[in-house]
Order: C-alpha cells, then structure tokens, then sequence
C-alpha cells in the first residue's frame, strides 16, 4: 500500500517538523498557513501538556496545522464562511486522512452542525477562536486577553457545550501569571 500525505504527516512526531511540512504543502498546493495557524498550534499543544487533557497530542497538532486549510485570507460571502471547515475536511480526505481525523477539522466551527462534537474539536474550537480574537488583523487591532476570554464564553459559546472550556479559561489565566 502506498503512504499518503497522512501517514507521512502524522507519522512525524516532532511539531516543529510538522509545521515545516505544512509550509511546504502550502507553497506546492496554496492551502491556508499563516502566523495565526502557527500561534493557534502552539497554544493547543501547551493548553493539552499543562492542563494534562486526555487527548492524542499528535492527532490535535497535526488538525490544528490543517483544519483551516481552505479559508481564505478575508472572505467576502457568508456562505465561504460557513463552508470552508467541511470544504478543508474534503480536501484533507483527499490527502488519505481518516474520516474521524477530518470531522474532527469540519468541527473547528459549528457550522456543518456535526454531531456528536469530537473532543479533539473542542480542542480546536477554543484554540481557533480565542487564537483568532487576540490576534491583530487588517482590520482590527487584537483584544486583551481578558476580552477575548469573556467574548469566548458569553458570545461565541453562549449556550453551546464545550467540554474543555472551564480547563481552557484556567490554563490562560495561569499562562497569564507565568508570562505577566
């Protein structure tokens, strides 16, 4: 049988080796990368290792470098909004990844209403958003950390069930204290 993009990448343990492959899948191939997704992987790996979550480290790094890989820089239509999660898992099934391992990128938004939610996605969904609201972007500066933690619980996830949400708020306060 022949190794697929997959195998490849998720037989490769190192992380900083990982985020080397995916710099040059996005050269050859014009995926999403840029220095969000890298802050967004860092984050999720430091947020498993502290908080000791019970979780398959490799398989969130590897998601976490990939689930946005057909967004686009600045969207001009809802629909691409609500549709580049499902398009990336698609394109990542293409690449040999297992269905599980591209529901888990489809979640990293609620918009496909996938259910249940894969735990490894909840991972993502904390990551993307939080990771998206502290950053910079052309047209906005980023929020406080204190902000964008209240906008994550009180608005973006108002009423909706993520499992690692109150390890997530700890695991940046206490990241707040070691970094402050």
């Amino acid at each position: 049988m022949e190794e697929t993009f997959a195998d490849y990448i998720l037989a490769e343990k190192d992380w900083v080796r990982k985020m080397e492959i995916v710099y040059y899948l996005e050269k050859k191939t014009k995926i999403f990368f840029d220095k969000s997704v890298i802050l967004k992987t860092e984050m999720a790996k430091l947020f498993i290792e502290t908080m000791h979550l019970d979780v398959d480290e490799n398989v969130v790094i590897t998601a976490c470098l990939l689930c946005n890989c057909k967004k686009k820089d600045s969207f001009t239509d809802l629909d691409e909004i609500h549709n580049y999660a499902k398009k990336g898992a698609e394109y990542l099934a293409t690449l040999g990844f297992s269905d599980r391992f591209c529901k888990i990128c489809e979640e990293v938004n609620r918009y496909s209403g996938s259910e249940p939610r894969e735990k490894e996605s909840d991972i993502l969904e904390l990551v993307d958003q939080f990771g998206g609201m502290v950053s910079d972007r052309p047209e906005r500066k980023g929020f406080s950390v204190e902000d964008a933690l209240t906008l994550l619980e009180y608005r973006n996830l108002k009423g909706k069930d993520n499992r690692y949400l109150p390890q997530f708020k700890e695991f940046i306060t206490q990241m707040q204290e070691v970094y402050v």
